[in-house]
């Protein structure tokens, strides 16, 4: 996650709710594919609402692509838009009816904001509501500016001593958990994970702290493999050749797993969306095991093994986003069961989707 901040200013500066002692610069995409920094008008939190300011807001590959290509699947720009959905401030204004948020309170930002009306809003599945209203996605601004208006039911107090670089971690850290939830991960169980971009890093700590091993990690670029392996030491790493197809890369990656097939990955966490990559994970987990796919690809593949997956009785899972995420999230990083600080400080990574 790369990220930006206002940190220049106190966490107190807006505790008199004068909200407009400062500009709001923000940084917006638009139809076009052009980026732009804008002073945005600040606007007044109505009933539930809460108007923030943003101290740490993520860069995540989804506003890239928003940018670049315009879209993500069927989400597309089609007009400005500001762009952010990692995000971590502090309240400055509470509008009519909140009560369990005040003046001051640090705060992680859920960045969906669903109808709860719908019936899976009921079921409590609301990250697949039709019409969740999502930060940074057209039409909905996000938090790559100042301050920010947000429904105080998707705000999350933060603890003091997590910083506002952590809080905006608990969205990448987020979909992580909802996917390994959903991806079988289990004490002394294989995993393999593709991609050691943010997410996949996020995602290899995650594994780690989940009592998985081995763990194995893959990559093109040599780098990001060094750092996973600085990041967790007992990983093992393998840096994909591009001239072989995806059953060559998974027999030579299945064989850092020994040479029983009970010995072979029970779990692929799938974190790059690359087609070729996920036709790797097909081949790559054991007979019976799960793919979760987690990166953000192409809206149509035409070249995974569907028979293969059949015939082995493969799982092959997805995940929409997060729900019920961000108070594990924090105690994750407020217990120490998660140490994602090294990922902070190295500016040079290119960034996966998240």
């Amino acid at each position: 996650m790369n990220g930006t901040s206002t940190n220049g200013h106190s966490h107190m500066d807006g505790a008199n709710g004068d909200v407009g002692k400062y500009r709001n610069p923000s940084l917006q995409v638009t139809a076009d594919h052009n980026l732009k920094l804008v002073d945005a008008p600040i606007e007044e939190p109505g009933p539930g609402e809460v108007t923030l300011q943003v101290k740490c807001s993520g860069i995540c590959g989804s506003d890239i692509h928003l940018w670049k290509s315009g879209r993500i699947g069927s989400l597309e720009v089609k007009g400005d838009c500001i762009l952010g959905h990692e995000a971590a401030g502090v309240i400055l204004k509470c509008g009519e009816g909140v009560t369990d948020l005040k003046i001051g309170d640090r705060v992680g930002i859920e960045p969906q904001a669903p109808c709860e009306k719908c019936f899976l809003c009921m079921e409590g599945r609301y990250n697949l509501c039709e019409d969740v209203k999502f930060s940074g996605i057209w039409p909905d601004n996000g938090t790559i500016q100042r301050y920010k208006v947000h429904p105080a039911k998707w705000l999350y107090k933060i603890p003091d001593e997590l910083t506002y670089s952590q809080g905006a971690l608990l969205e990448p850290l987020s979909v992580i958990l909802h996917g390994i939830a959903g991806a079988n991960v289990e004490l002394g169980r294989p995993v393999l994970i593709c991609g050691a971009g943010p997410i996949g890093l996020v995602c290899l700590a995650a594994a780690r702290a989940s009592g998985a091993h081995p763990l194995v990690i893959t990559d093109i670029n040599a780098d990001r493999l060094k750092f996973a392996k600085e990041f967790v030491p007992s990983c093992d790493t393998y840096q994909i050749k591009p001239k072989l197809d995806p059953q060559e890369t998974a027999k030579e990656t299945r064989k850092l797993y020994g040479e029983e097939e009970y010995s072979m990955p029970a779990s692929v966490i799938e974190c790059t969306g690359v087609e070729s990559s996920v036709c790797t994970a097909c081949y790559a987990v054991r007979r019976g095991g799960t793919i979760m796919v987690i990166g953000v690809g192409r809206p149509i593949m035409n070249n995974v093994p569907f028979m293969h997956l059949s015939l082995a009785e493969i799982n092959l899972k997805f995940i929409n986003r997060y729900r019920d995420t961000w108070p594990a999230a924090i105690q994750c990083l407020k217990g120490g069961i998660l140490d994602l600080e090294p990922m902070l400080l190295r500016d040079s990574l290119e960034y996966d989707a998240g």
